[in-house]
């Protein structure tokens, strides 16, 4: 009996001790919970904060700039704002250079507009008050090719003691130590950066709004996006307030925006511009080049800007670009062509104002005396697959980690939310979703990254090997430049982030590093609108419904065709867009 009783005292003791367990555990986790709690409400106060203080720095840059704008407008009374914003670059560069215009009222009429752009379209992170002072010092004595021309600037470039954002919360306040190369030869050339402008939340996304700066609309409609991921560059050149600029082009951020909005612009070969000082979405990312180039609205105005960044001073400031020169000669050719065309890529069909703009170039070209060729890209589904799980080989770990510390935006989410999921679930949904969506069981497959280094090295050499196979086809072909299509017209918004297979068109030439070029040569018609009614697509499948609501409404929007050529032929890429643009314009005639 007396062992029963310890036994039964023994129990009670167990209880008490295990009510008290029990009570301190979940005391614990409340604890916890509240912490968290806490940290969360503190980590959003904080984020709300920010954003506050880069947004009152920008409106305080926007105050003081409009001031001196008045200012000058009130002293200079004879200043003709309406005549300088008229003229081609090669119109203003040449007044500049004959002292028939002077630099000030070139610059404060395109301050200006930019302003005025600024309000209409939300397309400016930052105005550089040190172009005020760089005004002052332009030397008369020493006239670069860009002497006076104001120049707009991405915001993801560097310039001292301003933030390069990236549209990230994390990068807010943390300015840069000095200007990027670009920037730099810019300067010494005697152009005027004036402007820094938007791009979407991480760079990797062809829409254009951030949880700082919001979002940034289409000049010619603003119901519509501007593209991305040089979104307020698009938006800006395209309004008028700037008439150049400089972009970054990993998928088609460069070529995107201009063709949404109507201009010119060129993604270079990846290395023949300098990009120290360029931040990038994925640093350290080698199988999809990343490569800054001009935006501008004509074909001319890029070929000088070209010219005058590929100089010695590059060269100096960054040994590894290759020290050559521009090609005046072959830009300036008019050695007949032959050209490869394509009028879709076999991932997604092209829309009806798409086709006809092709084939209306086309028939210009042969007119003029070329030769067409057509032409097939090798195996695309597998190109259109190294270029995802090029972009994204770390599993999109590092775009995640920069859009930690702040909220996520809303232009984002659906395209950034699979990436969260573990591995194996994606592995898992992909197997399961084959037989019942081919296409979103390819995505999710796509976006989980290489795995391993091995499997990464593996990238790289297949990627040189689709390089090769792609070269021997044009050699097949006996191209000397190819004419593709170009996606469009411009994108209701938030339909970006949904639909990543109209990238295969443009981002198929970062992978292959070919220099490729938009030329704007028609805008979509009520005819078009008709016939986008009984679009289908290819699978005729949720991405193929969403691509042709994504593009209706687009009656009287720019449509655009992509120059490509060959490796460092980027002067030849130029002097096919400008055969475009000439043939396009006479037609028009």
């Amino acid at each position: 009996m007396e062992n029963v009783k310890h036994f039964l005292q023994g129990l009670q003791l167990d209880s008490q001790c295990g009510s008290t367990v029990l009570v301190t555990g979940a005391t614990a986790c409340l604890a916890g919970a509240l912490v968290l709690l806490a940290r969360t409400v503190d980590g959003r106060r904080a984020a709300g904060r920010k954003i506050q203080k880069a947004k009152k720095l920008r409106e305080d840059g926007l105050l003081r700039a409009n001031q001196a704008v008045l200012h000058y407008k009130q002293s200079h009374p004879k200043m003709d704002s309406a005549l300088v914003l008229s003229l081609s670059m090669d119109e203003l560069t040449e007044k500049l250079q004959g002292d028939l215009l002077t630099p000030e009222d070139v610059f404060y009429s395109y301050m200006e507009k930019a302003l005025s752009v600024d309000k209409k379209l939300n397309c400016c992170t930052a105005i550089l008050l040190e172009s005020f002072d760089q005004l002052k010092t332009l030397d008369p004595n020493k006239r670069g090719p860009l002497y006076g021309v104001p120049v707009s600037i991405k915001d993801n470039i560097a310039y001292k003691n301003y933030d390069s954002t990236c549209g990230l919360l994390t990068n807010v306040d943390h300015p840069a130590k000095s200007d990027s190369v670009i920037v730099e030869v810019l300067k010494r050339q005697g152009a005027i950066p004036f402007v820094k402008t938007n791009v979407p939340q991480g760079l990797l996304s062809y829409e254009c709004s951030n949880v700082i700066y919001g979002q940034t609309v289409n000049p010619h409609n603003l119901q519509k996006t501007s593209g991305g991921s040089s979104g307020g560059e698009g938006a800006l050149i395209g309004g008028g307030g700037s008439l150049l600029g400089i972009g970054s082009d990993i998928g088609g951020s460069i070529r995107i925006p201009a063709a949404f909005c109507g201009f010119c612009a060129l993604k270079p070969t990846a290395g023949r511009l300098s990009s120290r000082g360029v931040s990038s979405a994925s640093p350290g990312q080698k199988s999809v080049r990343s490569s800054p180039g001009p935006m501008a609205k004509d074909v001319d105005s890029l070929a000088l800007c070209m010219q005058a960044l590929l100089c010695d001073h590059m060269f100096d400031l960054d040994p590894t670009v290759p020290p050559v020169s521009f090609n005046v000669q072959t830009y300036r050719s008019s050695k007949p062509l032959r050209i490869g065309y394509i009028e879709s890529d076999c991932l997604t069909q092209a829309t009806p104002s798409m086709i006809r703009s092709m084939r209306e170039v086309k028939a210009l070209l042969e007119q003029a005396g070329h030769t067409l060729v057509p032409y097939t890209p090798p195996k695309m589904n597998y190109a259109f697959e190294l270029i995802v799980k090029g972009i994204l080989a770390d599993g999109a770990y590092t775009l995640l980690q920069n859009l930690k510390g702040g909220p996520l935006d809303p232009c984002l989410k659906i395209q950034v939310r699979p990436y969260y999921l573990p591995i194996w679930l994606k592995k898992t949904l992909s197997f399961l979703l084959k037989p019942l969506s081919p296409r979103g069981s390819f995505l999710l497959e796509s976006i989980t990254g290489v795995g391993s280094i091995p499997k990464l090295w593996k990238q790289h050499a297949a990627v040189e090997e689709y390089i090769q196979e792609t070269l021997a086809e044009w050699r097949k072909c006996n191209m000397d430049v190819l004419l593709c299509p170009m996606f469009g017209p411009a994108f209701n918004l938030t339909y970006c982030s949904r639909l990543s297979f109209p990238l295969s068109f443009t981002a198929i030439y970062n992978l292959l590093n070919f220099p490729a070029g938009v030329v704007p040569v028609s805008t979509v018609t009520a005819e078009d609108e008709d016939e986008l009614r009984h679009y289908r697509g290819y699978f005729q499948d949720h991405w193929d419904k969403l691509f042709q609501k994504a593009v209706s409404g687009g009656q009287g929007l720019p449509m655009a065709v992509q120059c490509v050529a060959p490796p460092w032929q980027d002067e030849l890429c130029l002097r096919f867009m400008k055969e475009v643009e000439e043939l396009v314009k006479q037609s028009r005639k």
